[in-house]
């Protein structure tokens, strides 16, 4: 009986936080069905109603609301009692939820992941890769890899590197077009801006020599939400954009992009690791943090130090 109440906690938990039964299920791997049960037998034990439920939302009552502050700290020191234990065996187990900008999770997460699978092989990890701020409390995630200023001041953020980008066109576009020598050309030419989804803001890079600047912030001809798209469009021959080097390095060697004002240096964005408030750090968790906290220091491309730069 005391396990079955820890279940249904974990349930109530995952439900309040994902806004419905059927994610909640999906996250814990049970059948909608079983989730119910859980939560109904819940309800019947405490003598008092959790969750309101829509036709389009789930959400907790007061008394949901303040059982599920408790609750959530009871399954927390609970996960973290039995990974520590795992650990003591030298073993960390269980599954880690994290998100990350599309370019980290291609560029360097993915190509990795199977000396994370080495050192680590009973992590069970569950990747999300999206230009997207998620909440990490309230779609179950439980770390995220985020580029900038971090704006939410309640998340506990660790610095890992940078995200390195340049001023590239394809030769197609460059042909029929004005040349560029200094950033002054570049009024003549036209632009592909990235925007971040959710907020919609622009990413107004900055080109930068010596004590000389000059920020790119000519009206975009074209506006994506996607870095891979903007990549794209860039190698349709569409217009200028600022990309992450990563993700093009490839395309420079083999001349399908080329880069533009290699002498004036691209602001970089700073990228940190993210993850919500807790008394203790769950030891998986931790694990992911530390090995990918190696790759950023050991990658040219992303470590903060690489090539002089860090901004």
């Amino acid at each position: 009986m005391a396990m079955d109440r820890i279940e249904a906690m974990r349930a109530f938990c995952r439900i309040v936080e994902l806004g419905s039964f059927s994610g909640a299920a999906e996250s814990l791997n049970l059948a909608s069905t079983t989730i119910s049960g859980q939560i109904q037998a819940l309800e019947r034990v405490l003598e008092v109603k959790l969750l309101h439920r829509s036709t389009r939302k789930v959400y907790p009552t007061n008394e949901g609301a303040a059982y599920y502050q408790r609750a959530r700290k009871v399954i927390e020191d609970i996960d973290d009692l039995e990974s520590s234990v795992s650990m003591s065996r030298g073993v960390a187990r269980g599954r880690v939820v994290v998100e990350m900008p599309t370019a980290v999770a291609i560029y360097l997460i993915i190509p990795e992941l199977q000396d994370f699978g080495r050192r680590y092989p009973e992590i069970s990890l569950e990747v999300g890769c999206s230009e997207r701020t998620v909440g990490l409390m309230q779609e179950g995630v439980d770390c995220a890899i985020r580029g900038g200023e971090i704006a939410d001041q309640e998340l506990i953020a660790h610095p890992l590197g940078l995200m390195r980008f340049c001023l590239c066109a394809s030769a197609n576009y460059l042909q029929s077009r004005p040349p560029i020598t200094q950033p002054t050309d570049l009024v003549r030419h036209q632009h592909l801006r990235f925007k971040f989804p959710g907020t919609g803001k622009r990413y107004m890079p900055r080109l930068r020599h010596a004590d000389e600047s000059y920020p790119l912030s000519q009206t975009p001809h074209l506006v994506f939400n996607n870095a891979s798209a903007i990549t794209a469009a860039t190698v349709a021959g569409l217009g200028i954009a600022a990309v992450p080097r990563a993700e093009v390095e490839h395309l420079l060697q083999t001349g399908a992009l080329i880069e533009l004002l290699p002498d004036w240096e691209l602001d970089s964005m700073p990228l940190s690791l993210v993850y919500p408030p807790t008394h203790q750090l769950s030891k998986r968790v931790q694990a992911f943090a530390k090995w990918v906290s190696e790759m950023f220091d050991t990658h040219p491309l992303w470590h903060r130090n690489a090539m002089g730069v860090d901004r």
